[in-house]
């Protein structure tokens, strides 16, 4: 694989590129994962670990973590969405990641311009959390919860 350069001119190189398309794989489950990262893609693990950080605070990888099924261990999340106006879209976005029930919030050129995701202990949790927001914003949060699931195996190349 060549270096890539992605939209916003960030320069990823061979290693980037590897290790962006390995860890989107799973992280292995052993006393030092990282270590056996590293074997696989053919660096060090100090080097990997480095990177791992570099790419998070650059915003390369937006999350480095488990993902945890709420509902599988007895809680509950929902999607939900709000219209935001774009003059108060930093300000909104704000309020709604200061709740630690918010596992992620992104924004979506639609009429529903902000996404993010409420996990919490209980379905009462979610609606008690969504109307704060509500409170808090003086806008609507739209609900979505999950009626089925679905295992895409999404994956994005670097």
């Amino acid at each position: 694989m060549s270096s890539t350069t992605t939209e916003s001119s960030i320069h990823l190189d061979d290693l980037d590129c590897k290790i962006i398309n390995r860890l989107q794989e799973g992280f292995p489950l052993v006393p030092n994962p990282f270590a056996r990262v590293a074997i696989q893609i053919g660096c060090t693990e100090q080097e990997l670990i480095d990177r791992v950080m570099r790419l998070r605070e650059e915003g390369i990888i937006t999350r480095f973590g488990p993902f945890i099924d709420a509902a599988a261990l007895g809680g509950a999340f929902c999607l939900c969405a709000m219209n935001v106006p774009s003059e108060r879209f930093d300000e909104v976005a704000e309020i709604v990641n200061s709740h630690p029930e918010v596992a992620h919030n992104y924004e979506r050129v639609h009429a529903f311009n902000m996404w993010f995701v409420l996990a919490t202990e209980t379905a009462d949790e979610i609606s008690a959390t969504a109307d704060l927001i509500e409170r808090e914003t003086e806008l609507v949060v739209a609900r979505f919860p999950k009626l089925e699931e679905y295992f895409i195996g999404f994956r994005v190349a670097a």
